[in-house]
């Protein structure tokens, strides 16, 4: 009786060549794309343990890329570096301060007005609820205001916790505004020789790359800022003046609100359209808030088909699905905060990423890129041409 051979084991190569070739290959993106996760989501835990000084330092970056260009004006008309950043830093404050306290100022004078109106307008409501189709009855009215007590005065534990906590933000607020306002003081006087500083951390031989590539990055933000800055102030007059024509109390604050928001792209304007919307349907009526609906949807429709494609199209080249995505990953990350600093993040990232990948800035160095100019960002530009 003969004995079968014994099968000798497969060597590690021979393996390897058994399986197949589809599965090798995902096998090998599956582990890398593993790896870059991980590495993602290390970087996001160590973003945000450290939120309490990259939020200032974002928010600083985002100030001085508005405001670089004014301390450049001032030292070409021969003013020192330190007195231009002052005379910027103070114009650029009292312009902040002076614009919140008369929205402030028209939102104390014409509340007592919205009261009223919103009383009115409630009373019409009730009217309307217990004369109109519905024709409920005065008791299921009163039981339900009753049972909104009830809930208030069930959940005043919780309501008195998130006084405390609002309480709590508000002093966490100020303690970053006035570390971004330190951070923006040497960002305005010395971000040149910071830039600088950290170019030495590189290794020589791409150095040149970096530099080039981080000021377009720069240049991409200058132009991100400058630009959003002009759709803020057509949103807020456009939506204003609408508001003022309708006849909707506390236009001018609506408007300040639109003007911030806008920084938030898509978001923010649908959001502070959605309040104006809301206190016209509250304050004149049915009618009247339709109209403003019609204001706000014109005013968004100019913003997204020609200015927005206009102003920030020829320097910051983001598809509006990514500039979405990139908002709700903000905030979810980091709530208005992220989602303010999300879409400057990713126009600096892809203006420094197409640098690094295109060849004409392979032969260029730092002095060759204008930050102020809007081509500054686009790659092979010099800053003569």
């Amino acid at each position: 009786m003969t004995s079968e051979p014994r099968k000798r084991p497969l060597a590690p190569l021979e393996v390897t060549n058994v399986v197949p070739r589809g599965l090798r290959v995902a096998a090998a993106l599956a582990w890398r794309l593993a790896v870059v996760a991980l590495a993602l989501y290390g970087l996001m835990l160590v973003a945000g343990y450290f939120a309490t000084v990259l939020i200032p330092m974002g928010i600083a970056l985002l100030l001085a890329a508005l405001m670089v260009p004014g301390v450049d004006k001032l030292v070409e008309w021969r003013v020192k570096k330190g007195l231009a950043a002052a005379i910027v830093l103070i114009a650029g404050l009292a312009v902040i301060g002076g614009l919140l306290t008369f929205v402030i100022s028209e939102f104390s004078t014409g509340l007592p007005q919205l009261q009223t109106q919103v009383a009115q307008s409630l009373e019409t409501i009730k009217a309307w609820l217990i004369d109109g189709p519905l024709h409920l009855r005065q008791e299921q009215l009163k039981d339900f205001l009753d049972n909104i007590i009830d809930t208030i005065k069930k959940n005043q534990a919780e309501i008195t916790s998130g006084a405390l906590t609002t309480a709590a933000s508000i002093g966490e607020g100020l303690a970053g505004f006035i570390l971004t306002l330190f951070i923006l003081i040497f960002f305005l006087y010395d971000g040149e020789g910071i830039w600088k500083f950290l170019c030495r951390g590189v290794p020589a031989n791409v150095r040149e790359r970096v530099d080039v590539a981080g000021r377009r990055s720069f240049a991409s933000l200058v132009s991100y800022v400058r630009a959003t800055a002009a759709v803020a102030v057509v949103d807020a007059v456009g939506i204003g003046i609408g508001l003022a024509i309708v006849g909707v109390p506390l236009a001018v604050p609506l408007s300040a609100l639109v003007f911030l928001g806008a920084f938030i792209p898509i978001i923010g304007a649908v959001i502070a359209g959605a309040v104006a919307v809301l206190v016209a349907l509250v304050a004149n009526g049915f009618v009247a808030s339709l109209i403003v609906l019609a204001i706000v949807i014109a005013v968004m429709q100019l913003e997204s088909h020609i200015l927005q494609p206009w102003l920030l199209g020829r320097a910051v080249r983001l598809h509006p699905l990514a500039v979405v995505l990139a908002i709700t990953a903000g905030l979810v990350a980091a709530g208005i905060p992220g989602a303010l600093l999300a879409v400057p993040l990713l126009a600096v990232l892809n203006a420094g990423i197409r640098s690094l990948l295109s060849d004409r800035d392979r032969h260029l160095d730092g002095d060759d890129v204008d930050v102020l100019d809007d081509s500054g960002s686009r790659p092979g530009s010099r800053a003569e041409e």
